[in-house]
């Protein structure tokens, strides 16, 4: 395994968590897959599609998103937004990151 497999490998470990977190904080408002794609790619929290929609489906088997069908428009889209369950883990996952990176800040000496 080359050292840019490795650490590719390592980011993506990293980043696995964190999509989750910012499709439940997203989606304290409701939106589309394709939006929420584009605005969490715009905010830097890298995407992709082929990862992003089967992780909707899983966060709404979990009951941590709801979902409802638009069908006003020409092309139906399916809406997604946080449930309750959804809004306590993304409180709880929020502490727990906060508590993370403010103690990976004093192991950097970066803590101002």
């Amino acid at each position: 395994m080359s050292t840019d497999d490795l650490t590719a490998g390592h980011l993506q470990e990293l980043r696995r968590g964190t999509v989750v977190l910012a499709c439940l904080i997203r989606l304290r408002t409701a939106d589309y897959g394709y939006a929420l794609l584009e605005s969490l790619n715009a905010l830097g929290i890298t995407v992709d599609a082929n990862t992003l929609y089967p992780l909707l489906r899983r966060l709404e088997k979990q009951g941590l998103l709801t979902s409802e069908w638009n069908t006003d428009e020409a092309r139906p889209r399916k809406f997604y937004r946080t449930s309750p369950a959804g809004e306590r883990l993304a409180e709880t996952l929020t502490g727990d990151w906060k508590l993370i990176d403010a103690a990976l800040s004093r192991l950097t000496g970066d803590d101002s």
